[in-house]
Formats: C-alpha cells, structure tokens, sequence
C-alpha cells in the first residue's frame, strides 16, 4: 500500500485521544484545507473486490458486504451482471402475465366416431328390419344379451354383486321371441321362468349375499330384456316395421334434440345430482324436436295416423327418454363409472345407447294401441 492511493498513512497520534494542547513528540497538524489544492488531487482508483470504507482485515470479520445477506437467515442472491435478466421472476411484480387463450365448448366425445357408428347401425336396422323380420328379432336379441354382460360385469366389477348371466342371457332371449310370437302373455311367462331360473342357478354358490345377487339379476332381467320386448311386440304388427321405426326415430330426435340445445343454450341444470350435464334447455329441445318427429311420422308413416296423435306421442317419448337416461345415469353415478362398455366408439357400450330406448318402447306401443290399435 504506498501514499499516492491511500493518502498519508496514520501517524502514531492519530490512533489516541483527542488532545486540546500541544503533545511533546508530536508531528504538526498539516496545512489548512485549500479548495485550489483540492481541485488539482488525484482521485482514488477503486480497486476490484476492495471495501468501501477503509479498514484492515479485523474491520472485515463479520461486516455485511454488498453482495452478501443482510441477515443471517437471509439467502445469498446473486448479483445479475450487466445486461442480464434476473433469475427470480417474481422480483417483477409489474411484468406482463400471458393470457391463456379460451377454450372452445367440447362436447365430451369423438363426435366423428360417434356419427359413424350411429350411421352404422342406422343402417343396420334399417336392413334387418324391412327385409326379414326375424333378422331384425335376430338383432334384438343379440344387442340384449350384450347389455346383459355388460350390466353383470359392471355389477360385480364396482360392487361385488354375482347377477348370473347365463340364466338372464337365456331368459332375455326367451322373452324378445315369446313377445314376438305370442305377444304380451308369452313375454310375461318368460319373465316368471326367467326369474324362477335366476333364483334355482344361485343356489349352486354358497349361501353368502344370495339375496343381493338374485334381487340385482331379476332387476337385470326386467330392466333389459323385459323391457326390449315391446319392440318386438311392436313389430308383430301388420304395419310392424313402420312402427318400429317411428319409435326409433322419435326416440333419436328427442336426444339429439336435447344434446343441439343444451350444449349451445343450456345454462340451467336439470338434475345436477343425477347427470350435471343436461339442462332444462335441453329438456325444451328433446320436447320440441320429439313433437315434430312425431307429428311427421304419425302422418306419414302409420296407417289412420294423425298429426295431434304425433305431438302427444312426441311429448310421451321426450319425457320417457328423458328419463330414461337420467334413470342408466343413477346406476352410473352409483357405480362410480362413466360408460357402461366400450364397444361402440364414440358412444361407449351397448347399454349407453339403449338407455333412452328402453324405457319409451313400452310408452309408444301403448300409445300406437290406443291411437291405432294393436294391427
């Protein structure tokens, strides 16, 4: 350290107290200040690295330096060098947040898929039904049996229960054929038989939950192919495709009805327990829709039909679908699942295609008999 960078070093009097008198050995104070020699000193370099003020190691020990914490606790932070963002985003309270771009309204599914597949089967109803009515029989029963597994294999999936399929597969044929065959005294009869083969094939388990699985399988062999067998009752008719078809039809409408408007207008939930998804707007358009599918249908389609008779139908079927879905939806929920199968892209299984269906397919054959009689 030499004198022209630090100024004169200390004296040895500098280090004491202050005196007010002379002190023997002293070296004199030096000139007074003059602002002529000031302007003409050099001023002090900065040394890298250096202290601010002046100070010799002991000064250093334990002082805060500029780079270093105030505090102890207090974490080390570097310094950004010249031109270079700082690392913590959150020192800039005033810096621009991006806006995430809004979402466009889904509607849940593949709807490419789901219209093909709907396409699909339209086509092949269609086909069974106005070539041979037994292949339409045939179709039938082979989407009942399917549901039935399906229903099974979720009962005991999710809640353990045993619903023995074989006698319900069975059964559930039987019935869609007697229906057909011998009209609503042969479908009774097959539902007894079937519920008496439930009760008798239980009995080869242990005793454990016998109540719970034959009370889960005579529900199964009621609520699907029970109830899928006014369609074929339906189709014993003279005009028995035709009717077929209305029913078909309006059901369709009355969903589809329900789906176009409550995903563009609804805003008011109609069951949010049940099903969040569906609206009272939607309920609106399945009405709507469903009234003038059958106004067009009972006119056009049915023998001695006429349009006041399609509005009541219309109405009866947009309730009844209505509730039928809000009915598969309940045993959803209290399965904890989403679709019943997976068959059907687009549409999930056999049984959530069938939700609205089954449940209107006795509404419209009593209707068709009242209006028109059972042909």
């Amino acid at each position: 350290m030499n004198e022209s960078s630090w100024g004169a070093p200390p004296q040895a009097g500098d280090w004491g107290p202050p005196d007010h008198g002379p002190v023997q050995g002293a070296v004199p104070a030096g000139p007074p200040y003059d602002a002529h020699h000031a302007q003409q000193t050099r001023p002090m370099p900065v040394v890298p690295g250096a202290p601010e003020h002046g100070g010799g190691q002991e000064m250093d020990q334990g002082a805060a330096r500029p780079s270093g914490p105030l505090f102890r606790d207090e974490p080390t932070r570097a310094r950004p060098r010249p031109g270079e963002m700082p690392q913590n985003p959150e020192s800039m309270p005033d810096a621009p947040q991006p806006v995430p771009p809004p979402q466009k309204k889904s509607a849940g599914r593949d709807l490419r898929a789901a219209i093909g597949v709907g396409v699909g089967l339209c086509a092949l109803v269609a086909v069974s039904l106005f070539v041979v009515k037994a292949v339409f029989v045939g179709v039938v029963t082979v989407a009942i049996v399917v549901g039935l597994r399906e229903l099974t294999k979720r009962l005991e999936e999710r809640k353990g229960i045993k619903a023995p399929l074989v006698p319900l597969a069975v059964g559930g044929a039987a019935m869609i054929v007697a229906g057909y065959v011998w009209g609503s005294d042969g479908a009774w009869i097959a539902m007894a038989l079937t519920a008496l083969a439930i009760l008798v094939w239980r009995m080869a388990q242990p005793p454990e939950n016998y109540l719970r699985d034959v009370t889960a399988g005579v529900f199964a062999a009621f609520y699907v192919p029970f109830l899928a067998t006014f369609v074929s009752m339906m189709l014993a008719a003279d005009d028995g495709p035709w009717r077929v078809l209305t029913f078909i039809v309006i059901t369709v409408v009355a969903d589809t009805g329900a789906y176009a408007v409550g995903w563009r207008f609804g805003t008011h939930k109609l069951a949010p327990r049940i099903s969040p998804g569906k609206t009272r707007e939607g309920l609106l358009g399945a009405v709507a829709f469903a009234m003038v599918a059958g106004t067009l249908c009972m006119q056009f389609l049915i023998d001695d039909g006429t349009w006041w008779q399609g509005l009541l139908l219309g109405l009866a079927v947009s309730v009844s679908a209505t509730l039928g879905d809000l009915g598969e939806s309940m045993i959803k929920r209290d399965l904890g699942i989403k679709d019943m199968g997976t068959l059907l892209p687009g549409h999930g299984g056999i049984m959530d295609r069938l939700d609205s269906l089954l449940p209107t397919a006795p509404v419209v054959w009593l209707l068709l008999v009242v209006f028109v009689g059972s042909g």
